[in-house]
């Protein structure tokens, strides 16, 4: 029998709204203090894609800091990698965020996309 390869609908409609920026944002891989090259991500209420052409495995625990952008809250959390597209990037979901730096998330995101309806 031959087993088919379960792939996943990356162009599919996202289920939240993303902010495309952060003022600066950290990630090492945990057990490893060594910081990980990243390009700005887009993030979610509940994690981010992070551009990095660093593989890391699915499941991999790894620890966030970064800063958004109109708010400078500092948001401290660990994630879980949940895909990894090599070369390009992963998808990451944050574990045990704090609530307060879920709120701050939320009100970020309402007031990026209100800015963006008012231009168009």
């Amino acid at each position: 029998m031959k087993r088919l390869k379960k792939t996943k609908d990356f162009g599919a409609a996202r289920r939240e709204l993303r902010l495309p920026q952060l003022l600066e944002i950290r990630m090492n891989y945990e057990g490893n203090g060594e910081n990980i090259p990243l390009r700005p991500p887009d993030i979610s209420l509940h994690g981010m894609f992070v551009n990095t052409s660093t593989h890391l495995p699915e499941g991999a625990i790894v620890n966030l800091r970064f800063r958004l952008t109109r708010s400078n809250v500092e948001v401290q959390t660990r994630g879980e990698v949940r895909y990894c597209l090599p070369g390009i990037g992963i998808g990451v979901e944050f574990v045990g965020i704090r609530p307060e730096a879920v709120r701050a998330i939320q009100r970020e995101i309402g007031a990026s996309y209100r800015t963006r309806t008012k231009k168009s």
